[in-house]
């Protein structure tokens, strides 16, 4: 069974820090940053990005406190974030979670995947939805979206259209057989299966995470 995200009102301060870099605000929920700290933490990136937007709505208290406190001293906030980054234990969830299953899938998303350290699980997401933007003849390196993606994802344009070779494979739709010999069919398979029904899911979810890559 999956668990909440643990939570402690020390993070705040790093939420702080993060909000305050600049552009000050609210950072995208799939920024490279946001999500960075959510692996540190080992809290999702939409928990996260909801505790951001609470933090700047100054509703209770606490808020009220930590703005007075932090804003406009960014040294004394950035000392205590740095002690607070000493801790013994901080960051491992096993430290702070008590007899709880953990959930590491979405930390695996942006993961090096081991198959291929090029790729990671959220990159094939989004070659997949590139993959039902696109027909099979526009599956090749000089179409221009597959050249945008990659570029995005510091990719060569030839790997994209290699991936989306063997979601061909994965497609009922045609008659391929599958790329046996490539270490990324598994993972492609397991993405295919995943999203290739929830369109629209799969189409919201890629838009947010080229966040991750700007």
């Amino acid at each position: 069974m999956s668990r909440q995200s643990f939570w402690t009102d020390e993070y705040w301060l790093l939420l702080m820090q993060l909000y305050l870099r600049k552009p000050v605000g609210v950072k995208p929920m799939f920024s490279r940053r946001l999500v960075d700290l959510s692996l540190e933490l080992h809290i999702r990136p939409q928990v996260l990005y909801e505790k951001m937007l609470r933090l700047r709505q100054l509703d209770t208290p606490q808020m009220e406190q930590l703005w007075e406190k932090y804003s406009r001293n960014p040294k004394r906030l950035s000392k205590e974030v740095k002690l607070l980054r000493q801790m013994n234990g901080f960051g491992q969830a096993d430290e702070f979670y008590e007899g709880v299953e953990v959930a590491e899938s979405f930390e695996r998303d942006f993961k090096p995947l081991s198959e291929d350290a090029r790729f990671t699980p959220i990159m094939l997401i989004m070659i997949l939805d590139l993959y039902f933007r696109l027909t099979p003849q526009t599956m090749v390196s000089d179409t221009p979206e597959i050249i945008e993606l990659a570029r995005l994802m510091k990719l060569k344009a030839k790997e994209v259209v290699d991936v989306m070779e063997i979601f061909q494979t994965c497609d009922p739709y045609l008659d391929r057989n599958a790329l046996i010999t490539n270490p990324l069919q598994m993972p492609c398979h397991e993405v295919w299966q995943q999203y290739a029904d929830k369109p629209e899911q799969l189409a919201a979810y890629a838009a947010q995470l080229k966040d991750y890559f700007k």
